[in-house]
């Protein structure tokens, strides 16, 4: 039936081989209602781009021009256009076709096959090992077009499954696709992909494998690539930034336990663990356990007996060995109160906060020995410090506890070279947490970098040897206001 004048067109209009449809159409576009995008393909949409509406309607286009078509290829296993900007269609017949910001690719072959899901309606969309397969074929690249990934894409591919899934996954995926590789004729492409699988495991010759990251898991020691990058980063940046030295840290015995004293009190409120001062002061300096609040108090007792131990502050790790026995050691002395929350033990399940999700665990080890092999580079003292801070922040490799012993673990770095500590007081909290978060998302390190040392400025500001002395300085400062109510002055 011819279409009436006064019934709105679609957006997306295909051609028709009915030819009354055909010259409503016509008419449509000559009185200005539709526009033409490609052949057979017109829109009412007279105002965005042709790119932006191809865009929006792509997969319902591919579906009428291309019924029954499989995405396959590296358009599968990416799920969008190719890097280039080309639509991989397994299809009846081999053509290549233009449309506007989009180009599309068709490759004779097998129609859908078990296992590939139905998509839109009218397309399929290959299943994963199906694509694993496809991308793994042999490819002629001609000039910047190509219908497979190159063979260190598949690796880095088949290493995050294993990070998210487990090796249970790689398995699984090997077992369907020994049994599709037969039935597709990629025999050849299927022994590939299990030598893969094989030595991402351990289980074969890793000659293989060409990426940092399959290697790393094939030696039993995979870590996070992107956190990596951005430990990379911070590093460069900590190395080029001419970080100024802060005053020498005192060591008189009443000074350094008042210190630790201040430390350890803000360290936990920071982490919610709250009490008012003269309570942590009869925790620490008299051993009055507060009986409501048992396993917080000893929270706040066991940060106190690391961070006055000058030894023990003095002590920073000289390889990854050590940096994990390190953080091992003082968590279980840190939460030894906490039994449920595994002291001494990197964690098992992963963790988050907010919308940040912290490094697998499986990847905990991995990513701290390349973050400590960037930490090596920088020079000790305040460089070392805020870097080591950032890095057992991000890993969190514990269940509880990490943004404390991320603290502990840098102001050792500083105690180690007689630099004064960084104390973050109460109010200040929102700052240290803000760029903090800055840095792991928007990977902007510069505030993180200048908070610390504001904050490092702070602390070479307060007298401690005077316990008395010390908190009235401290309430001159704001330190120990929440950050709403005022902002740290000195």
């Amino acid at each position: 039936m011819e279409k009436n004048s006064h019934e709105p067109w679609s957006e997306i209009v295909f051609g028709s081989s009915d030819s009354r449809v055909s010259q409503s159409i016509r008419r449509a576009v000559l009185n200005g209602e539709l526009r033409k995008l490609a052949p057979r393909l017109y829109t009412s949409n007279l105002k965005d781009t042709p790119e932006r509406i191809i865009k929006h309607h792509l997969y319902h286009i591919l579906g009428e021009f291309y019924p029954g078509a499989v995405l396959s290829h590296c358009t599968a296993l990416d799920g969008g256009p190719s890097p280039e900007g080309t639509i991989i269609l397994t299809y009846k017949y081999t053509k290549r076709i233009a449309l506007p910001g989009l180009k599309i690719r068709l490759i004779k072959g097998e129609g859908a096959e078990e296992g590939d899901t139905l998509f839109m309606g009218k397309l399929f969309l290959a299943s994963r090992e199906r694509a694993l397969l496809e991308n793994l074929q042999f490819s002629r690249k001609r000039g910047n077009h190509t219908k497979t990934f190159p063979r260190a894409y598949i690796e880095e591919y088949l290493d995050k499954l294993c990070r998210n899934y487990g090796v249970e996954e790689l398995n699984l995926i090997r077992d369907k696709a020994r049994l599709l590789s037969k039935k597709m004729d990629l025999v050849k492409e299927f022994q590939i992909l299990d030598s893969m699988i094989s030595a991402l495991q351990g289980t074969r010759e890793t000659a293989i494998l060409t990426t940092p990251m399959g290697l790393a898991r094939a030696a039993m020691m995979p870590y996070e690539n992107q956190r990596l990058e951005l430990f990379a980063k911070l590093a460069l940046a900590l190395k080029g930034n001419q970080l100024s030295k802060s005053k020498i840290s005192t060591v008189a015995d009443d000074s350094v336990t008042n210190l630790a004293f201040f430390e350890a009190y803000f360290s936990n409120y920071i982490e919610g663990t709250e009490f008012e001062i003269d309570e942590a002061a009869d925790i620490i300096f008299r051993g009055k356990l507060t009986p409501y609040r048992p396993e917080d108090a000893h929270d706040i007792l066991g940060t106190f007996k690391i961070v006055s131990n000058i030894k023990e502050m003095q002590t920073v790790p000289k390889n990854h060995a050590e940096l994990f026995e390190l953080l091992k050691i003082r968590h279980a002395e840190l939460l030894s109160a906490r039994k449920e929350k595994e002291p001494g033990k990197f964690k098992r399940k992963l963790n988050r906060a907010g919308n940040t999700v912290f490094v697998h665990p499986d990847l905990v080890e991995g990513t701290l020995i390349k973050g400590f092999e960037l930490y090596e580079m920088l020079k000790p003292g305040i460089a070392r410090a805020i870097f080591m801070m950032f890095l057992i922040a991000e890993v969190h490799p514990f269940l509880d506890g990490n943004g404390r012993i991320a603290r502990i673990m840098m102001n050792a770095e500083l105690v180690n070279v007689g630099e004064c500590r960084i104390i973050i007081p109460t109010v200040y909290r929102e700052d240290y947490l803000s760029t903090l978060r800055r840095l792991s998302r928007d990977r902007d390190e510069n505030p993180y970098i200048r908070m610390l040392q504001r904050a490092q400025d702070f602390t070479a500001s307060i007298d401690f040897s005077d316990y008395k002395n010390a908190i009235l300085q401290l309430q001159k400062c704001n330190a120990f206001l929440d950050s709403s109510e005022g902002k740290l002055v000195f």
